[in-house]
């Protein structure tokens, strides 16, 4: 068992600053709670299939999809596929894959497609990171609807950073290509979309007055950097970061999303009475 996944003996370590804020956005008339998935919700494994939810933020994502006027979304960097395989989410909850470029919105919800020009830039992305992958012993590539990921999370330091810099160097000025750092990953893409643009649609489409965002990954930031005035923006982990508020591991992201079930609920309560 992992440090993250062991039970919770009591309280945690959310501020009180962070509390406060928690029971101020649980107040707002429609509350979009958006998460990362991998580091934030789930800790962080060497094998992306064996990711999984811890159950305590699991079980109170789902009490929060459940509320009226409220909309909960995870917004990750896997493809959709891959997501909700993982993730099991709830029925109701949004999904934003491959950094933006691919979404779910309910049933119905058109698939992402790519040009024949994507199709065939992509196949080239891919051929060049199979021949570095060839060279660098503990690295291994993922395939994307849009893109291509190399990871190096089982690669020794000297080699991952080898291999991140040969791919970089032959892919970062190729026009049509998008490189993007993460924890032990360079993901590339034959389409330019971020985290950040899929915050901003999540809200835009919800009609969310207020966004809470919690996310663990360099390409987080982009999500958090979209956040307005109102919202809440938690950083998991202790790297740099535009966030106002920061926890240190998923078990904290549990603790935080039990913590606005309880207060979301309340106002629920009062406000519409008769709400389970």
């Amino acid at each position: 068992m992992t440090p993250d996944a062991r039970p919770a003996k009591g309280p945690l370590t959310l501020s009180p600053e962070l509390r406060e804020a928690t029971r101020r956005i649980a107040q707002t008339e429609h509350l979009l709670v958006a998460l990362d998935f991998d580091g934030t919700i789930s800790p962080i494994v060497d094998r992306a299939d064996d990711a999984r939810p811890l159950p305590r933020s699991a079980a109170a994502l789902a009490g929060l999809a459940a509320l009226p006027r409220t909309t909960t979304a995870l917004l990750s960097g896997r493809a959709l596929a891959s997501l909700r395989a993982v993730a099991s989410p709830p029925v109701d909850t949004l999904l934003i894959g491959s950094h933006g470029a691919e979404a779910w919105l309910g049933p119905g919800s058109a698939e992402l497609t790519l040009d024949e020009n994507q199709r065939l830039l992509l196949a080239e992305v891919r051929g060049v990171l199979e021949e570095i992958v060839e060279q660098a012993p503990g690295t291994l590539l993922e395939d994307k609807p849009a893109g291509v990921v190399l990871h190096t999370r089982l690669a020794e330091d000297d080699v991952a950073e080898d291999a991140v810099a040969a791919a970089r160097s032959v892919l970062q000025d190729r026009k049509g290509v998008f490189l993007k750092n993460g924890k032990r990953v360079l993901e590339t893409s034959v389409v330019n979309a971020s985290k950040g643009e899929g915050l901003t649609f999540l809200r835009q489409i919800t009609g969310a007055t207020a966004v809470l965002f919690a996310g663990d990954d360099v390409t987080d930031e982009d999500a958090l950097a979209r956040l307005e005035s109102g919202d809440v923006g938690v950083k998991v982990g202790l790297d740099f970061t535009q966030a106002e508020f920061r926890v240190e591991a998923p078990a904290h992201v549990a603790e935080l999303l039990e913590a606005l079930l309880q207060e979301r609920s309340l106002v629920v309560a009062e406000e519409e009475p008769g709400t389970p």
